[in-house]
């Protein structure tokens, strides 16, 4: 956990004028990099039991997406549509080309929508926990969903995630990646992310048309028992893409902190090959 936040590793560069942030590790062996979005409502300290298993692998690139973690934000890009268009740009301030793309959660949405007119850019896809269709969310991801911001106002946003953290994970995070979660969602900054997830009800939809589309191979890893995505959603990504696998963990919503150990080792079989043999066939 300290290497991921070294201050050489966890720094802030300059995207489209936001203030990104970045954390970097592992060495080019030879291998494409693998880019890790931090799913919401954590960090990129949310990678920090899978971390190890990766780092040795190759190059490591974890970033917060715009208005995510402790990335600056911006309202026109909080929608996964918008947030697809913008990351292409963010791998090219990264010097990325072609990476394999770890991205729960909210990066799921985006990534799929990049994949679309940017298939070059990713050799494959880790997806899943992210909402795939309006009738398959969880009762509560549905309700911030159908919620004005105006309900949260006022709420510190930081002690509501770290309360619902300390509820839901079934491995309580290290303190110091708690207190990263908590930073990341302090004051307003939950409620102004949250409009990502309000743009479900036009989003999604547009998602769907578009999945029989994407020729990358994605692995869909999901939690047996995560209340806000159920797994149906992994089962409607991988029907809907045609080069996709789906995989169930025995775990809540953060499953790659609830199973690290199997997310991880998922994570390295896919990268290492198992994404060439992602097909009709591979269902």
């Amino acid at each position: 956990m300290a290497d991921l936040f070294d201050p050489e590793l966890a720094s802030f560069i300059d995207v489209d004028g936001l203030a990104i942030r970045v954390a970097r590790d592992g060495k080019d062996r030879g291998n494409l990099p693998i880019l890790l979005t931090s799913p919401y409502p954590e960090t990129v300290a949310a990678f920090h039991a899978i971390w190890p298993q990766l780092r040795d692998f190759g190059r490591l690139i974890a970033v917060d997406l715009p208005g995510f973690g402790r990335s600056e934000g911006r309202r026109d890009l909080m929608s996964p549509m918008a947030m697809g268009a913008f990351l292409p740009r963010l791998m090219d301030a990264l010097g990325l080309d072609r990476v394999h793309a770890v991205v729960p959660d909210v990066g799921t949405l985006a990534a799929l929508f990049a994949a679309v007119d940017h298939s070059q850019r990713f050799e494959s896809i880790v997806a899943g926990s992210g909402g795939a269709a309006m009738d398959l969310l969880g009762e509560p991801l549905r309700q911030i969903v159908e919620s004005s911001p105006d309900d949260y106002a006022g709420a510190d946003g930081g002690e509501q995630v770290v309360a619902l953290i300390r509820q839901m994970a079934r491995i309580t995070p290290p303190e110091s990646a708690i207190e990263d979660y908590r930073r990341g969602a302090a004051g307003p900054r939950w409620n102004e992310a949250a409009d990502f997830v309000r743009a479900y009800p036009s989003d999604l939809p547009r998602l769907a048309e578009l999945l029989p589309s994407i020729q990358v191979p994605v692995l869909i890893l999901s939690g047996r028992d995560d209340p806000l995505v159920p797994p149906s959603n992994g089962d409607f990504l991988r029907n809907a893409l045609p080069r996709a696998v789906a995989e169930v963990l025995d775990a809540g919503h953060f499953v790659w902190e609830d199973a690290a150990e199997r997310y991880g080792a998922l994570v390295r079989d896919w990268i290492d090959g198992g994404y060439r043999r992602a097909g009709a066939d591979a269902r």
